[in-house]
């Protein structure tokens, strides 16, 4: 028996997380099924994106990912199932998908709906991700496809002095990471100082962790994914300093 992971933007007030995983017990008692998150912003696909993409490589090979946020957003009411790096993935063919892999899945397939239903992750997405858990072959479970639809991820500005990047997610404590990486600090900075420009703030280091700085004060740092995060000691930091996802962030090194 596979394991199958479940993300949704279905929140914990609700039967909806239930009603799924009794979809899939129901058949296979003994169905190990973890739970990613559920307070994912409802419709917010690049949130979902983000925390999946953060940690599905963590999980054995074969894992089964459920990806239910705007499951139900897809026009064509289109659902897929995708092999990707060992891994598969169940959703809604609304663009998350391309945002966590970021590449031509080894295999993909359109998930056959039977009837119209409001509630695609439990009658769609369930039973297909069982079955890849369970051992049957993708091929098997739809019609083939060689495209899907693909959004595009927010690009660094990248110069000789110079890295122009974005917010890319607001954790539960408020820290902003951004798609600014440590090798990308490294490549374009060669070790020259340089300033971190937000908001109306800036900072010229890069600190292991919040203990570096007093509390209430700003402190740039990488986060254990090599990302380059902004919070504040003992805050909120996108609340303190106004900015959410999409915010720009720049880093100007000295030109020696």
């Amino acid at each position: 028996m596979g394991l199958i992971t479940f993300l949704s933007d279905f929140g914990y007030t609700d039967h909806y997380i239930a009603a799924v995983k009794a979809r899939i017990l129901r058949t296979a008692p003994q169905t190990p099924i973890i739970d990613i998150s559920h307070a994912i912003e409802p419709y917010n696909i690049a949130h979902g994106a983000f925390v999946l993409n953060s940690l599905f490589r963590d999980f054995p090979v074969g894992t089964v990912h459920l990806v239910a946020v705007d499951s139900q957003g897809s026009k064509q009411d289109r659902y897929l199932a995708v092999q990707f790096q060992d891994h598969y993935f169940v959703a809604a063919d609304n663009g998350i998908l391309s945002l966590i892999i970021e590449s031509q899945p080894a295999t993909m397939v359109e998930l056959p709906v039977e009837l119209p239903t409001t509630f695609a992750a439990k009658d769609v997405l369930a039973p297909a991700a069982l079955a890849l858990a369970t051992g049957a072959d993708l091929s098997d479970l739809g019609t083939g496809l060689t495209d899907y639809r693909q959004l595009i991820n927010r690009q660094l500005r990248l110069s000789d002095h110079a890295i122009t990047g974005h917010v890319v997610h607001v954790d539960h404590y408020g820290n902003l990471i951004t798609n600014i990486s440590q090798d990308s600090m490294d490549a374009i900075g060669h070790d020259r100082p340089f300033t971190v420009h937000f908001a109306r703030e800036s900072v010229q280091k890069i600190s292991k962790d919040f203990t570096h700085v007093d509390e209430g004060d700003v402190v740039c740092f990488y986060n254990h994914q090599g990302w380059l995060s902004i919070g504040i000691n003992k805050g909120h930091a996108s609340e303190l300093l106004g900015m959410y996802y999409d915010s720009q962030v720049n880093i100007h090194f000295k030109k020696i």
